[in-house]
């Protein structure tokens, strides 16, 4: 399965070759043409002859994660965060460090020894034992500069649930590349965007060089349907389908594009839902500031516990979303996108 083997796969902010590889692999065969650029996107297009507007769709390929900073004499490796991970999350978690994926667990100060165990220890007070008992013995296998992601193996359970590390954004990625199988009315762009997590640094790069007249952001969002969350502050919820966006802190979508987003979902009876927070960001934000401007929306799958070690995502939310985007694709396959005429 696709989406299990993106999940596993390793690919911190800055180093996502091995999230590209298995993309690579899967869209070769049915993508007109592919460029991977300076930045590490891995650009692609389908029917690149064909009249239309140029439709750019994008999922980023990283995740959160943690760099080696230093490794003591002890053999212990200090780390920095990378991306936006909460300290409480971090104590007792197993990790997989470097390009062999050396095998670790984040460590902190026996509770019982810390006077200040009431409270959160810091990122910068943690560390990662691999088991090495000296500093030249662990510098055989990690250096800084190396990356250390969750170590969590993707599966399902409950009722139609998955549960695995990084949804945010391989299941957007997922989405992508099944989109990519299909055949549409104009020349797709798919860009599979890197260092989305530190700051949408890809998506401008790859939004310069497409150059599309419209672009949609594929994300896994964060859901907050848990109990003794406010109802008001529950962004999406897990199983009501795929969470279009009317805002976030980088984007305002135009309105006719939302339009367009639900008419495709009502159409064909696609459950949907608007996302009711306004926090955080998207590749969007970078794209629709490109050129001249970029009309962008986002489309996402709800996950609960985006960002750590282990997020769960419903199985007909995924498929839903990829019906909605398939729809979408469709009618503006017949449609169009509104020209813009130049200042009078």
């Amino acid at each position: 399965m696709l989406l299990a083997r993106l999940s596993e796969a390793r690919g911190v902010a800055g180093d996502e070759a091995a999230v590209r590889d298995i993309i690579l692999e899967a869209v070769r065969p049915f993508v007109d043409a592919y460029r991977v650029d300076a930045m590490g996107n891995l650009l692609v297009v389908k029917g690149r002859d064909k009249p239309g507007p140029r439709v750019m769709v994008a999922a980023h390929m990283d995740e959160v994660g943690l760099m080696i900073t230093r490794v003591e004499k002890s053999g212990l490796l200090r780390f920095a965060k990378v991306g936006g991970l909460d300290d409480r999350l971090l104590p007792g978690k197993r990790v997989r460090v470097g390009p062999d994926g050396v095998p670790g667990v984040i460590g902190s100060k026996p509770i019982h020894l810390d006077r200040k165990a009431s409270s959160v220890t810091p990122a910068d007070e943690l560390y990662i034992d691999i088991g090495a008992t000296s500093r030249e013995e662990a510098e055989r296998l990690v250096r800084p500069g190396h990356y250390a992601t969750f170590d969590t193996a993707f599966g399902e359970f409950g009722q139609g649930l998955w549960k695995g590390k990084a949804f945010d954004d391989r299941a957007g990625c997922a989405l992508l590349v099944e989109l990519l199988r299909g055949e549409y009315g104009f020349p797709l762009y798919g860009a599979f965007t890197v260092q989305e997590e530190v700051g949408l640094r890809g998506a401008a790069t790859a939004a310069h060089a497409l150059d599309p007249d419209v672009a949609l952001v594929l994300e896994g969002t964060t859901c907050a349907d848990i109990p003794d969350a406010d109802e008001h502050g529950q962004s999406t919820r897990l199983g009501c389908g795929p969470a279009i966006t009317a805002m976030d802190r980088t984007v305002i979508p135009p309105r006719w594009l939302t339009d367009r987003l639900v008419a495709a979902a009502e159409r064909r009876g696609i459950p949907y839902q608007w996302k009711r927070t306004t926090m955080g960001g998207t590749d969007a934000g970078r794209i629709h500031q490109a050129r001249a401007g970029v009309p962008s929306a986002v489309v996402s799958v709800p996950c609960r516990y985006i960002h750590s070690p282990c997020a769960v995502m419903s199985r007909q939310d995924f498929e839903h979303a990829l019906e909605l985007v398939r729809g979408f694709l469709e009618d503006l396959s017949e449609g169009g996108v509104p020209r813009h005429g130049d200042p009078q």
